[in-house]
């Protein structure tokens, strides 16, 4: 029991934000750095793949975990995520804060089927597109960070 205990609180920040974890799936194109965009369930908005801690998961992991389900990605991981937003969803039994840490995924396989293919599209995006077309500031805000300090350096397992 206080094995789930701890697990469960380890899962949530102090002051009831609720922690996610997510991936910046890229690959190198034409000299270029291109990056792997999906849609939300719900309201179709695009962007990175994320979803909540998995207890027995590394935060790394989990982002790996979520762009493999949400996008049918395989890559390596960083070691450290390229950072952190924060963000509101707003469910039917109300507004939720959560703080969701990225991890950029170099690409190294796409599947032609996923767990959630029927759920979502996926696309390719430059990173002047990808900065237009994801929604959220403090999202757009980690992806040209990531982007301007190069981290798909030899920053790998």
């Amino acid at each position: 029991m206080l094995t789930l205990l701890r697990r469960i609180l380890w899962r949530l920040p102090h002051d009831g934000t609720v922690a996610q974890f997510g991936a910046i799936p890229w690959r190198g194109h034409a000299g270029q750095r291109e990056f792997l965009l999906v849609t939300s369930r719900r309201t179709g908005r695009w962007i990175f793949p994320k979803g909540g801690r998995i207890a027995w998961l590394s935060a790394r992991d989990c982002a790996a975990q979520e762009a493999f389900e949400e996008a049918g990605v395989e890559g390596v991981v960083a070691r450290e995520p390229a950072g952190s937003y924060r963000a509101v969803r707003i469910r039917p039994e109300g507004r939720q804060d959560i703080e969701v840490e990225m991890y950029p995924l170099e690409v190294k396989v796409e599947l032609d089927d996923w767990p959630e293919k029927k759920q979502r599209r996926r696309r390719w995006a430059s990173f002047g597109d990808a900065c237009i077309l994801l929604s959220e500031p403090g999202l757009v805000q980690v992806l040209r960070d990531f982007a301007a300090a190069g981290q798909d350096r030899e920053d790998k397992p």
